[in-house]
């Protein structure tokens, strides 16, 4: 039985048209975000190259002469044919004797020498071929035991590190990316049997890495694998 002292519970609010406003405008730019950056980069990018290549290109094969437009991304097309003209020729005899000859007179120039040789380790890292990605994703107690950390299998450790490491079994060399630039990171040497492989691709994990944890291979369900769909 009610008094007229009792307070009435009270009733809650709907969302106004604020809210849902609101609610949109956040749904529509998580959409249009990625996007719309991937465009405005990928048009940066092209933009970059054309006013770099274009200058070294002459004005009678420049498109620009005939039809009167600066057309974006032909830079672009006479780097690509340039750069595969290069690679053909390094392919070949001429080409690996001129190379050689190039390169034992940068060793001659001091300052020059470092720089060459900086620059062409990270050239053959980053386009490094298939052979030499990672082979699968990974958990690993790290810093200590009872922390998971995602890495990445490279290859099985050889050499003196294999020799000297005080280990009975096989070592495998793990790099441990950081939280969200996964390009930098740590090299570890683990025993075989202190990895758990992954069923995730390399390419999951790193998505995984980069969101900090909030891109999960399988969204609806993190437990069961990605299952692909036939097309």
């Amino acid at each position: 039985m009610n008094t007229p002292f009792d307070e009435e519970p009270p009733h809650p609010k709907k969302p106004g048209m604020f809210s849902g406003l609101r609610a949109s405008f956040l749904t529509g730019l998580v959409v249009i975000a990625p996007v719309g950056l991937t465009v405005w980069l990928m048009w940066t990018l092209v933009g970059w190259v054309d006013g770099f290549v274009l200058p070294l290109v002459p004005y009678k094969f420049n498109p620009e002469k005939y039809i009167g437009i600066n057309l974006r991304g032909v830079g672009v097309i006479f780097f690509l044919f340039f750069t595969i003209f290069v690679g053909w020729v390094a392919k070949g005899l001429i080409g690996r004797s001129l190379i050689r000859f190039a390169e034992s007179l940068v060793e001659r120039m001091p300052v020059v020498r470092s720089i060459y040789s900086g620059v062409k380790q990270i050239a053959e890292t980053v386009f490094a071929q298939s052979e030499r990605s990672f082979e699968k994703a990974c958990l690993i107690q790290y810093p200590r035991k009872g922390i998971w950390a995602i890495g990445f299998i490279s290859t099985t450790a050889k050499g003196e590190i294999s020799r000297r490491a005080e280990t009975g079994g096989e070592l495998m060399s793990i790099f441990l990316p950081t939280t969200p630039n996964p390009t930098s990171g740590f090299l570890l040497f683990l025993p075989k049997e202190d990895i758990i492989e992954l069923d995730m691709s390399v390419e999951e994990a790193a998505k995984l890495v980069i969101s900090a944890g909030l891109v999960y291979p399988n969204m609806e369900d993190p437990e069961k694998p990605k299952i692909a769909i036939a097309k």
